[in-house]
């Protein structure tokens, strides 16, 4: 194995890794920006206000992009499984 393809693979993967946690993590930021904002405008202070929001969005995105995301992560491994023997010999 070549340095070249190592740095490939672990390019590849960190590459897939940033865009299914994204494709999470960012519905999630949005909204409590959102609430954050409107906490700041109406002096409410409440935790669960921030909580319950972005948990909620959170879900809604697993549940709507979660077989996008299974899929992502076949392909990549189908990937890695094809490449073995270029990778071998």
């Amino acid at each position: 194995m070549t340095p070249e393809a190592l740095v490939d693979i672990f390019r590849e993967a960190l590459s897939v890794i940033v865009l299914i946690v994204s494709v999470i993590i960012v519905p999630g930021l949005l909204v409590g920006l959102v609430v954050a904002v409107f906490q700041a405008a109406t002096s409410i202070n409440e935790q669960t206000l921030s909580f319950l929001p972005r948990l909620l969005v959170t879900l809604f995105a697993l549940m709507f992009m979660g077989h996008w995301m299974v899929q992502t992560l076949m392909d990549f491994f189908m990937l890695m499984i094809q490449q073995i023997p270029q990778i071998i010999g």
